[in-house]
């Protein structure tokens, strides 16, 4: 048994964590744990399900995503952008022969 540093309270050899008041016996305490952890937002399920539903609207997350290198910033901002022209090049090559079929219904 040894004393924490904190609390003075006796704790495990082997302790991490004081039972009696939450500290890191490391040196970090709860708040730079906390902040260490990644926002919901920068998550890569959450980016990646952005980019399916809005397209180039969120590359903002991907450049201000601390993990992301500045490399792979560039790369996927580019393959983003040509994906998004050829989408909407099928599209207005969808809707044009959309018009050309009503054309020839009208007659």
């Amino acid at each position: 048994m040894k004393k924490c540093p904190f609390c003075a309270e006796e704790i495990q050899d082997e302790a991490i964590k004081c039972k009696h008041c939450q500290e890191f016996l490391n040196g970090t305490s709860r708040q730079t744990v906390a902040t260490n952890t990644v926002p919901w937002y920068f998550r890569t399920s959450i980016v990646v399900l952005a980019l399916l539903s809005v397209g180039p609207l969120a590359l903002p997350l991907i450049w201000w995503r601390p993990q992301t290198s500045r490399a792979w910033k560039i790369v996927l901002t580019i393959g983003i952008l040509i994906l998004t022209a050829l989408c909407c090049r099928v599209m207005v090559d969808s809707i044009h022969t959309i018009k050309q079929y009503y054309d020839l219904m009208k007659g």
